[in-house]
């Protein structure tokens, strides 16, 4: 913990620079909120494509009482643009991707150029510009992918792995996040039941009665990505020990006296969300708080996470998915999650 604390503190101090891509989105707010609380960097970039966006968030955060916000517009299709919003960058955090499923499948270069081909531009410009860490967020669906978001991600985790192959022992250490649905992130389940109920709807719509979720609040995304940052050596893929919920069990926490209409499975969705599949199984650790996906490379070795950092190797047979998940979220805790997030 004495560790992660000094490593957190050479992460985020006066003479850091930081730069979150996607950082207009529902994560990277609460990320820069957070940030701005707990410390002070030299430079804060938020680098995003919607100009509207970062002006609605320079109304929020503004510069003159955070001076070290940088707005940052640019895109991860664009290589060149990286290389200049990351010079003299020390830590990067991968948020952006194009994530709506029905809108990858529709359009699916799209979906391509900027997950699978972003994260590339991601990896040669911070290796470029020396940058010391980079952490990128994937999702629950790059684990046995059924639709294209899921495939892109998968892509991606695998770019960022393998990037660490190129930066040499003394370069660019890449790693990554992957968690489940984000409580009241921008197109989740949440916002579609919260605005139905205030619409006044008879009925709530349900995909599948058997359908379970991983969940993860906004909050503890945040704090999962800085001490993942604060601890990752490069390689590895951190997954979060979290909560599962039936959709069904969501929607009668929010709304009690309302019935549901099945409407099933929408194209790309799964009954059940996995994050570790049995074959990641025999590279999979698991430390009080979290797992470690490590990756099969022979430089990795050294770097091994074993005992003495009190990591356990999981069964063979091992497969975590919100299905068979051995902790489950009551009606009250998830009520606590959604008064604590404003949404009760």
């Amino acid at each position: 913990m004495i560790d992660q604390i000094k490593q957190a503190s050479e992460d985020f101090g006066e003479n850091s620079s930081v730069l979150i891509t996607g950082g207009t989105g529902s994560f990277g707010q609460e990320f820069v909120a957070h940030v701005l609380r707990q410390s002070r960097p030299r430079r804060l970039i938020i680098f995003s494509r919607d100009e509207l966006k970062q002006w609605e968030m320079a109304q929020r955060f503004r510069p003159e009482e955070y001076p070290c916000l940088r707005f940052f517009i640019g895109d991860v299709r664009d290589e060149r643009r990286l290389e200049t919003a990351m010079r003299g960058v020390d830590v990067v955090v991968h948020a952006a991707a194009m994530k709506h499923v029905p809108a990858a499948e529709y359009n699916p270069f799209e979906c391509i150029h900027t997950n699978v081909l972003g994260a590339e531009n991601i990896v040669n410009a911070a290796i470029r510009n020396n940058v010391r860490k980079v952490l990128a967020l994937s999702t629950d669906k790059a684990a046995s992918p059924i639709n294209l978001y899921g495939a892109s991600k998968l892509a991606s985790d695998k770019i960022f792995v393998a990037a660490n192959n190129l930066s040499g022992k003394s370069g660019t250490r890449f790693a990554i996040v992957r968690y489940g649905n984000v409580l009241g992130s921008r197109g989740s389940v949440l916002p579609l039941f919260r605005k139905l109920i205030a619409d006044g709807a008879t009925s709530l719509p349900i995909t599948d009665a058997r359908m379970t979720r991983f969940w993860i609040t906004l909050k503890s995304g945040v704090g999962f990505v800085l001490s993942s940052l604060a601890m990752m050596r490069g390689g590895e893929i951190f997954i979060p020990k979290i909560p599962s919920m039936k959709v069904v069990d969501l929607a009668r926490v929010l709304a009690p006296d309302l019935p549901h209409h099945i409407v099933g499975i929408r194209p790309g969705e799964k009954l059940h969300e996995v994050m570790i599949t049995e074959g990641d199984a025999r590279s999979t650790v698991e430390l009080s708080d979290r797992y470690v996906i490590q990756p099969d490379f022979h430089w990795w070795n050294v770097l091994r996470y074993d005992e003495k950092d009190g990591a356990k190797q999981v069964a063979e047979n091992f497969c975590y998915s919100s299905d068979q998940n051995a902790q489950w979220m009551s009606d009250s805790e998830m009520q606590n999650l959604l008064r604590d997030g404003g949404y009760l």
